[in-house]
């Protein structure tokens, strides 16, 4: 989704290791996609010797990053160590191990146990996690070396799963979800700490940043209906969470719409009906550390 929808992104209260199975397959889905996006970073820093994957996950980017630069060390760093865990045998599992390690603690003041500058800092949908988005971009800069790249994947539209008429409830159900979840994350925008309100122009926050913007693009994951196995699973994922974090600001027709597509015995949910896609753009902003 627009803002990586994780139904909570209070990190207290999350159970990482329950819930890193369904961020692995959710990572695995939009591989396509993130694979474009590789490529493409593969024309602005050629031969990088350090990548850094800031707010790894369960490190399927950070693998996948590990394998279009196959000269690079890369290093996974994230604040959950369970996630990390399943990036080292991710990593392994793949033949990666001997170049991929992994970094525990929060961003961005975890970046300072680096043993040495980054030539390319990927950072996806984990920059808005951080309340001081500005003081975030300056604290990446300055763990890049001379010619080096950041990345930032942030922004790009809300994915699509359905018709505007699915045939039950009201049409436009997908709509009204996306205005919940931007009035969601702007009150969890509000509530980090240190929370500083920011215009996302991003080339131009990483250009207060010291660095030189190189470019934006945004790439398409396009899974046509009649959707697969694991397309629906995710669907049904985001679709349940939906259901649990906005329940209270649904009317009951959109609560009941909700309850028939996640329901597997329902033949009009999202697990039997054909016209089931996934549909999603995400947007990467690059900028250089200049010599």
């Amino acid at each position: 989704m627009a803002h990586g929808h994780h139904g909570d992104h209070d990190h207290t209260d999350i159970d990482w290791a329950e819930m890193a199975p369904l961020l692995e397959s959710q990572a695995e889905l939009f591989t396509s996609l993130y694979e474009r996006a590789m490529t493409w970073l593969t024309d602005k820093q050629t031969e990088p010797g350090l990548i850094v994957d800031a707010g790894s996950g369960p490190g399927v980017l950070a693998c996948l990053l590990a394998e279009a630069f196959p000269g690079a060390r890369v290093v996974a760093v994230d604040a959950s160590a369970p996630l990390l865990e399943r990036a080292r045998v991710r990593a392994d599992r793949l033949g990666l191990g001997d170049r991929f390690d992994t970094l525990a603690g929060e961003l961005p003041g975890v970046l300072d146990e680096l043993d040495y500058p980054a030539d390319l800092l990927w950072a996806s949908r984990s920059l808005h996690h951080l309340g001081d988005q500005r003081a975030g971009l300056a604290a990446f800069a300055a763990r890049l070396a001379p010619g080096g790249t950041l990345a930032i994947m942030e922004g790009g539209l809300p994915a699509r799963f359905l018709p505007r008429d699915i045939g039950i409830g009201r049409p436009g159900l997908q709509a009204r979800l996306d205005a919940l979840e931007e009035e969601w994350f702007a009150e969890m925008r509000a509530s980090l700490p240190g929370a500083v309100a920011e215009t996302e122009d991003w080339p131009a926050l990483m250009s207060t940043a010291g660095l030189r913007p190189t470019g934006s693009r945004t790439f398409l994951l396009d899974l046509p209906a009649p959707a697969g196995d694991r397309a629906r699973a995710y669907v049904a994922a985001t679709l349940s969470r939906f259901r649990e974090s906005f329940a209270e600001h649904l009317d009951a027709e959109d609560r009941g719409t909700l309850d028939r597509l996640v329901d597997p015995d329902d033949k009009a949910s999202v697990h039997h009906r054909p016209d089931v896609f996934v549909l999603a753009a995400h947007t990467v902003h690059t900028a250089v550390h200049a010599m």
